[in-house]
């Protein structure tokens, strides 16, 4: 039996990672410029949409504010989700990373790349999950 060497596949280096979603973050929920361009969108859930007088505008403030990331929280160290508390309730972040032009369908390949990188982060309310 010949057993041939499978290529090896290089793994991101997470503070990288970790960089290019702070960065995106804090564009995307507080106009702070990345410093590189970076490619994503933002999404926020109805119930936060709905839950009124200026409750979105605190949720997104926080959310681009968001800076305690611990090994609980962060265990691929790549600040891709946080919790932050809004007039006592708890509203969820997420940053998920796709293929550039796969319509959100496949996983970022090189997810340290943001030329190939669509990033998509998601602020919801904790009872939405």
């Amino acid at each position: 039996m010949t057993v041939t060497a499978q290529p090896q596949t290089e793994c991101p280096d997470p503070s990288v990672i970790a960089a290019q979603n702070d960065a995106f973050r804090k564009l995307a929920c507080l106009g702070l410029p990345p410093g590189q361009p970076i490619q994503g969108r933002m999404h926020v859930t109805r119930s936060l949409m709905e839950a009124g007088d200026g409750f979105l505008a605190e949720a997104v403030k926080a959310t681009g504010e968001f800076a305690t990331f611990e090994p609980e929280n962060d265990p691929e160290g790549w600040h891709d989700f946080g919790a932050v508390e809004i007039r006592g309730e708890t509203v969820f972040w997420k940053i998920d990373l796709y293929e550039t032009g796969s319509d959100f369908r496949y996983g970022a390949e090189t997810p340290d790349n943001p030329a190939t990188t669509m990033r998509v982060l998601t602020i919801m309310m904790a009872r939405d999950w």
